[in-house]
């Protein structure tokens, strides 16, 4: 695999005392004359940058301790030359192939060999698929018999496409789900990893993706509201970042601000920040609304920084919505950027003066996850998986509303030693749960327990 992992694709306790005031900021403003919906982006992003080589192991030992690390080479140790394949329907776009993208090479590292395979279909299955996918998240949705005849007519071209050697295979969210037909002629534990928040999936779509789930010998989600009652094992995952990717490594103040006036991005005043996909779940256009709530009361710019994914056909519709919100306004700075932009992702988060992630509904929300890494205060839904890494008031803030969103905007930003300490206790929060190794450890936990049961049953 290369430095950047490439899959196959066909064709600590919480800070409690109030930290010390914050150092004014130096950085010139920028001017900027340009409206929101005219940003167009440096000709140094157009093109993928060389990925830099993946870290090692022990790199992160600086961050998480040897005895995390001693740790998951003891776990290792057992699984030695078993093989687990990783299958998800993107390459790149997303929480999920960033997350593989960073996990495959390491356990790979620990002499647990580590395939990634990516399913391939047309604009007709990913706009099924998409349909599933706001379906399961509780949306209205007609499931048609085409839609279905769309969605296995995909899979079962990919399942013949592909061979399912290794000891665990790993489907990854519901658009390759039927693969698992593929069972019987391979020798392999099936586990299905769901990242989406099923806690109110629309009967039907469900009541049709369901026995394939129980096929399967075990299901993992990314929160305890999204179990449901099947007949398979279910484990709680929580989803990761990796500290030392493009992402999420530290920069240098020389760095931050470089990105930020690239951008047009003037840091001499609050910055308020949402990195998404331009999904209607993430509800840009709420932020948009939000942040014109809270600028009646406080200065501030917004940024709204995000992409597409190739499942997700939708983007292109919902940019347009955001920059129609946007209208006029030149401190609304909307950035559609290109998949290889983590660099600049990271620059941004960096400077912002707080967060936010307005999700309607949200499977995990890893844009928080990095936020509460970079020790920012944090603004977000209370949905889905996002009240498992904010504790309210006290490692971020949890909201419901548009209202509630600009309040907050407007509290933190006339509140800066309490916004500071939030953003410490954040960065504790991530720190102990949310990392890739702790990942890595539940994975290598999951696969000696199927071996185990399997073990028992031959004996049995």
């Amino acid at each position: 695999m290369s430095s950047e992992q490439q899959p196959h694709v066909p064709g600590s306790s919480l800070a409690s005392a109030p930290p010390s005031k914050e150092e004014p900021n130096a950085a010139a403003p920028v001017r900027r004359d340009r409206r929101a919906s005219d940003r167009t982006l440096p000709a140094s992003l157009l093109t993928p940058p060389v990925p830099p080589p993946p870290p090692h192991l022990d790199d992160y030992r600086s961050i998480v301790g040897q005895s995390q690390i001693d740790t998951l080479r003891f776990l290792a140790r057992e699984l030695k030359g078993k093989a687990i394949k990783m299958v998800n329907s993107t390459a790149v776009g997303g929480g999920v192939a960033e997350m593989l993208n960073r996990m495959v090479p390491l356990l790979s590292e620990m002499e647990v060999p580590t395939h990634w395979d990516v399913i391939t279909g047309g604009n007709d299955f990913f706009e099924v698929t998409k349909a599933f996918h706001n379906a399961l998240h509780g949306s209205a949705y007609e499931l048609t018999r085409s839609a279905e005849d769309i969605f296995l007519m995909y899979n079962e071209q990919n399942r013949h496409r592909m061979r399912f050697e290794e000891e665990m295979v790993v489907i990854h969210d519901p658009q390759p789900l039927p693969l698992i037909r593929s069972r019987q002629d391979a020798r392999g534990h099936w586990v299905w990893r769901c990242h989406i928040d099923l806690s109110n999936p629309d009967a039907r779509v469900w009541a049709f993706l369901k026995p394939f789930i129980e096929q399967y010998d075990a299901a993992i989600f990314s929160a305890q509201s999204f179990a449901r009652q099947l007949a398979a094992p279910q484990y709680l995952f929580y989803p990761c970042i990796d500290p030392l990717s493009e992402k999420n490594k530290e920069l240098s103040e020389e760095q931050i601000q470089k990105v930020c006036e690239e951008f047009g991005i003037d840091r001499s005043r609050p910055i308020v920040t949402q990195v998404s996909r331009f999904d209607r779940l993430k509800d840009p256009v709420g932020v948009v609304h939000a942040y014109k709530l809270a600028r009646k009361y406080v200065d501030c710019q917004l940024v709204l920084a995000g992409g597409g994914a190739t499942d997700d056909p939708e983007g292109a519709a919902v940019l347009q919505d955001v920059k129609e919100a946007a209208g006029d306004d030149p401190d609304i700075i909307i950035l559609n950027l290109p998949p290889w932009c983590a660099f600049e992702i990271n620059a941004l988060q960096r400077a912002s003066t707080v967060i936010v992630q307005k999700s309607l509904k949200e499977g995990f929300g890893l844009t928080v996850t990095e936020a509460l890494w970079k020790g920012k205060p944090t603004i977000a839904s209370a949905v889905g998986g996002i009240p498992n890494q904010i504790i309210h008031n006290l490692t971020g803030v949890l909201v419901h509303s548009v209202e509630g969103c600009a309040f907050q905007i407007r509290y933190l930003l006339t509140h800066p030693e309490l916004a500071r300490t939030i953003g410490i206790n954040g960065r504790e929060q991530a720190k102990e749960n949310f990392l890739i190794t702790a990942n890595v450890k539940r994975w290598l936990l999951l696969f000696r327990i199927l071996d185990q049961a399997k073990a028992r049953r031959r004996t049995a």
